[in-house]
């Protein structure tokens, strides 16, 4: 997965630690790194979910570690395709991607029979989670 930098070279997806205020590391966040300006952006498809969790630590937060692939859908299938490295190949990725939109939803009916509304919306965030998802090729 790559874009195109603003320097004109381009920019390859690398999973790295952010850290916020010095205190918290966020591990395994989907981040843009161009080697020849050292320019970095996180990915456009996760940046709310990152945004929002450093928005739940506020202004001080502890000293701590996060999984960011814990609370992001997208991240976490990119930790999963890295595993079995090939997380540059946009057909597996893609591949994953509707394997776990499937079993999504069958968790989805069975969260549905049970009535359980909490179980539902995190699965509708999940999936929400993929939906706004784009390959950069």
């Amino acid at each position: 997965m790559q874009k195109r930098c603003h320097c004109g070279d381009i920019m390859k997806m690398k999973l790295r630690t952010v850290i916020y205020s010095g205190k918290v590391e966020i591990d395994n966040v989907p981040v843009f790194s161009c080697s020849v300006c050292s320019r970095s952006e996180v990915l456009p498809d996760v940046k709310p979910d990152l945004t929002g969790l450093i928005a739940k630590l506020g202004q001080e937060p502890p000293k701590q570690t996060f999984l960011f692939n814990e609370c992001n859908e997208w991240a976490d299938l990119l930790v999963e395709a890295s595993e079995h490295r090939k997380h540059t190949d946009p057909y597996h990725i893609e591949q994953l991607t509707q394997e776990r939109i499937n079993n999504l939803l069958d968790v989805h009916l069975i969260a549905q029979s049970l009535h359980d509304e909490e179980w539902i919306a995190d699965i509708n965030k999940r999936l929400s989670q993929l939906s706004r998802r784009s390959l950069h090729t």
